[in-house]
């Protein structure tokens, strides 16, 4: 059985920095494209939930602490 992995961004903290998206290995995080936050940015967001490893690297370069990783422990 697959472990299941869950990533989210608090998009109204995120600055678009991209720092994040140049972290992954799987490239599976982009900044949203037709979004934009109330500070005018345009947040991370991940396209592939079920590709996600839980690496943590996203989660280790974001300055703003805006990405959470939930990752099922059996």
């Amino acid at each position: 059985m697959a472990k299941k992995t869950r990533v989210t961004f608090a998009a109204d903290i995120c600055k678009g920095c991209a720092l994040c998206v140049d972290a992954c290995p799987k490239k599976i995080i982009r900044l949203a494209p037709e979004t934009l936050n109330s500070k005018g940015y345009h947040p991370a967001e991940i396209i592939d939930q079920q590709a996600c490893t839980a690496c943590g690297f996203c989660f280790l370069m974001c300055p703003d602490v805006c990405i959470t990783i939930e990752k099922e422990v059996n």
